[in-house]
């Protein structure tokens, strides 16, 4: 699924991010981030906790003011008017309503286009948007059920579905892939794959998921405050190759993987792939 588009329709950026440094709390959270994304990209974001993912996406949205550097979309402030609705954003909290909230599916999807009508009913022209993109997500079928019924995969569509209907071509994700199952993971994973190779939409998804987001990227990011690595899922760095773009050294002198061995009655001195461990813990 991963693999990326042969060109690039333009070669003008959809995302540019030069120079920038966002601070909170007088600290500096991400720092001197360069970063191009083109129409079509399925880009993945990784890092630790605390590594600035979400500070950078909202940096993106327009959300938090730069100590520094400059932040385009389609070459215009993420805040200017020009790009108003033309950014699907999915937060974590997105899929997460009260129970005591009541909207079908359909409700929910709709509150995706008051970015750009009214609160006074919606024409004709917008419903049929929303069936568009209840169809885009294949859940047209659930329009009519309560939110508070569906499965995590059906929800994380629904609020999928909301980004898209505002005629979005850019989806902003934050870890859409927490709380799924492996079947509901891997269909959520194809559909945004489709979306980027038959919709031409572009991708930016936040992910603790390394081992999906080899399998699904066209590119990934290790964001650690700064750009550590940004280049093909293939060239991912290994689990000693994290270890020294973090800093961290081996303290146990290259006989930590033996002494495990050796308490677990083990023969097999080899050290463990980290992608075979993300699997088996999947």
């Amino acid at each position: 699924m991963s693999d990326a588009p042969a060109t690039h329709q333009v070669d003008v950026p959809l995302l540019q991010v030069e120079g920038v440094t966002v601070r909170r709390n007088r600290q500096d959270v991400i720092k001197d981030i360069n970063l191009k994304i083109y129409s079509g990209e399925f880009v993945g974001v990784v890092g630790p906790n605390g590594a600035g993912k979400s500070t950078l996406i909202q940096a993106i949205l327009g959300l938090l003011k730069c100590q520094s550097g400059t932040i385009l979309v389609s070459g215009k402030p993420p805040m200017s008017k020009e790009v108003f609705g033309k950014i699907g954003w999915v937060s974590q909290a997105a899929s997460h309503l009260p129970k005591n909230v009541r909207l079908t599916v359909r409700e929910l999807v709709s509150l995706g286009l008051f970015n750009n009508t009214n609160w006074f009913g919606l024409g004709g022209s917008n419903a049929t948007r929303i069936d568009e993109a209840l169809r885009m997500v294949g859940i047209e079928h659930l329009e009519s059920r309560d939110v508070n019924q569906l499965s995590g995969g059906e929800r994380q569509r629904a609020v999928i579905a909301r980004a898209l209907v505002s005629g979005a071509d850019f989806l902003v994700l934050d870890e859409p892939l927490v709380g799924m199952d492996r079947v509901s993971r891997t269909s959520l994973l194809k559909l945004l794959d489709d979306f980027c190779h038959d919709q031409k939409k572009t991708i930016f998804m936040i992910s603790h998921d390394i081992a999906a987001m080899r399998q699904t990227a066209h590119r990934m990011i290790y964001l650690e405050e700064t750009i550590r690595f940004d280049g093909p899922p293939t060239k991912f760095p290994s689990l000693e190759e994290l270890a020294l773009l973090r800093g961290i050294e081996d303290v146990h002198g290259g006989h930590h993987y033996d002494h495990a061995a050796e308490h677990c009655g083990g023969g097999d001195h080899s050290k463990p792939n980290i992608y075979d461990l993300l699997k088996e813990a999947e």
